[in-house]
């Protein structure tokens, strides 16, 4: 009686990880799946927005571009055609938060290093300095892989309606010249649609961990 008692106990024990198997498979699916926004130039702070694209509210898009690397390569728009990436501004005498900034766009590289689908991008706002061999040196100096991250320079118009108008990172200057311009410290997610889908703080280590995490559902978006 008691070896019967028995294997029915280990039946029902059995059963019952059967059963709490089926129930946490059930949960996960009526679970609402995480998106991130698609962000547009009327969600951001006016003083980052030029004014030609201050009200838009849908299919904002990156603009296509034409710019020189750290290896005197032309990177366009093509070099991230079905690429999430990462971007930013930055100039590389910058005494300030640049240093933060690209240590911590180091530590994304890191991260992604191995991953084909992300990719980095940062634009010198001071492109006359920022020569091709001066954004050589910085490269080498911290660490860029170039086949993650492009450091990129070329016409100072260009980068100023990059940032004014496509990745809406920038407030200008206005004592300089028409395309001075006083760049932000935010990291800019983009996805394979080239929209915006998140900001970060780039000198805040857990704004760089809410990046990484974004990138995940980001990531996932295109696997469902």
């Amino acid at each position: 009686m008691r070896q019967f008692f028995r294997k029915f106990r280990f039946l029902g024990i059995v059963l019952l990880g059967i059963s709490a198997v089926i129930v946490y498979l059930f949960y996960n699916a009526l679970q609402p799946q995480k998106t991130l926004p698609v962000y547009q130039p009327a969600d951001f702070n006016p003083e980052l927005v030029d004014d030609s694209v201050q009200y838009v509210r849908k299919y904002h898009t990156i603009a296509d571009f034409s710019l020189i690397n750290q290896n005197g390569k032309i990177v366009t728009q093509e070099d991230y055609r079905d690429k999430i990436y990462v971007a930013d501004f930055f100039f590389t005498t910058c005494p300030s938060i640049c240093p933060i900034m690209t240590e911590n766009m180091v530590t994304i590289q890191n991260e992604i290093l191995e991953d084909e689908e992300v990719l980095l991008l940062s634009h010198s706002v001071t492109p006359v300095i920022d020569s091709v061999a001066q954004l050589k040196k910085y490269a080498l100096e911290k660490g860029v892989i170039d086949k993650k991250w492009n450091l990129v320079t070329g016409d100072k118009k260009q980068i100023y309606n990059l940032a004014r108008k496509s990745y809406l990172a920038a407030k200008t200057d206005g004592d300089g010249g028409p395309y001075d311009m006083i760049h932000t410290e935010n990291f800019i997610l983009v996805d394979k649609e080239k929209r915006i889908r998140g900001t970060y703080d780039g000198t805040n280590p857990k704004e760089i961990e809410k990046l990484l995490n974004d990138l995940s559902i980001l990531k996932a978006s295109y696997t469902d």
